[in-house]
């Protein structure tokens, strides 16, 4: 491969790099780059929308450079600012390093393990004196850090932003110094944190950093984008056939993003959008758990709803605590409990309408129907999402 086809390998998929010419010229050097990605385990999961930067990362160690995964165990504390219109809970560092013991492993189901130097940054953190952190923070203005959009937005707003938060870009920046990262990806809403970076490497007398930014998967919405917090997120943990169906409830036109940024092709032109979403949906429990598991969950889910026979598939369990349940509480219920979705009772109450709702082979078009589910059955919840009903006996 010619250095021109590496960068443009490396650069393929990214919505800004800033810049190409600098990335061009670290490459030609012939030197293995230092790639960092930060995390910070704010939750114990890491979903799909963690997956796209985490992708481009092996790009990087495939092409022959060191990747450098930082877990920001004092970032997390604090919570990154970015997009965030409110000021997120605080955690404590135990919660934190809870959280880290799987970020690793889940990780490193994308990335080289063998290839990829962990560290936490309360390495440096930790040790750091009080008049340590005066001097960090001397380093950039309050103006500058108000600079920053989600910031303006809450002033605007009247919204409260907490004298802790803007720390956070000043930290994620000193990060970059400590690994002397020669690149740094991160989602669009992060290049003002990276470009901090830049600004403070150039002050340790270190070539800056390039800013790589990779699009922003949105969640099961197909508009937020992909959080745990809000509730629309797919888990890289989750199990296949819970994964295969939460890829079959997006939307054709989110199909599209998922295909681009995740598998890093366009929908197939010649196939039925069900088809290419079952395809899609195979291939991503594929690369998450085995080929063996991809197809054990496709043909689950034909036997679900393609050959309709619900009694014998594989299905969530919802345990009622009562004989009698009206149908939008039952499903609002059910869809939380067994697929992690928040659904309104209006939601609902459409698809009952619309005829998508089925409990034990029959439709159910009133939405005020009460359902005696004393001795069980399956519910089916809409076109791709059935679970199995029990009772709980006291």
């Amino acid at each position: 491969m010619s250095s021109d086809e590496s960068l443009d390998l490396l650069c393929g998929g990214c919505a800004e790099v800033l810049s190409r010419a600098e990335l061009k010229k670290k490459l030609s050097t012939g030197r293995s780059l230092r790639v960092k990605l930060g995390v910070d385990p704010t939750a114990p999961d890491i979903h799909f929308g963690h997956t796209v930067t985490l992708q481009k990362l092996r790009q990087f160690q495939d092409a022959g450079h060191q990747a450098v995964l930082i877990i920001g165990d004092f970032t997390a504390m604090i919570g990154d600012p970015s997009g965030r219109s409110v000021t997120r809970p605080q955690l404590t560092h135990e919660d934190v390093l809870v959280n880290a013991r799987t970020y690793q492993e889940q990780a490193f189901k994308v990335l080289d393990a063998g290839r990829t130097e962990v560290v936490f940054n309360g390495e440096w953190f930790r040790g750091m004196t009080f008049t340590d952190v005066i001097r960090l923070n001397s380093r950039v203005t309050l103006q500058q850090m108000l600079q920053r959009e989600d910031f303006r937005e809450r002033i605007e707003r009247s919204h409260p932003i907490r004298a802790h938060e803007v720390q956070y870009p000043i930290m994620q920046g000193w990060d970059s110094v400590m690994v002397r990262a020669d690149v740094e990806l991160g989602g669009t809403d992060q290049l003002f944190n990276i470009m901090v970076g830049r600004d403070l490497q150039k002050e340790e007398g270190q070539e800056p950093q390039v800013a790589m930014m990779l699009p922003i998967l949105e969640g099961l919405d197909g508009i937020q984008k992909m959080s745990k917090s809000l509730g629309n997120s797919i888990g890289v943990n989750e199990p296949p056939e819970a994964m295969f169906g939460k890829v079959m409830s997006i939307s054709d036109e989110l199909m599209a993003r998922f295909y681009m940024l995740l598998l890093g092709r366009m929908v197939p032109s010649d196939e039925h959008p069900m088809t290419a979403k079952k395809e899609l949906a195979r291939a991503l429990v594929a690369r998450f758990h085995s080929a063996e598991e991809g197809r054990h969950a496709l043909e689950e889910f034909e036997k679900r709803f393609s050959g309709r026979d619900l009694e014998n598939a594989e299905l969530p369990t919802f345990t009622a605590t009562q004989g009698a349940w009206d149908i939008l509480t039952l499903a609002v219920d059910a869809y939380a409990q067994c697929f992690g979705q928040t659904k309104s009772r209006g939601d609902v109450r459409r698809l009952v309408v619309q005829g998508s709702v089925r409990w034990r082979g029959e439709k159910v078009t009133d939405p005020k129907v009460v359902l005696d589910i004393a001795e069980g059955g399956i519910l089916r919840l809409d076109k791709t999402r059935a679970v199995r009903i029990t009772r709980r006996v006291s």
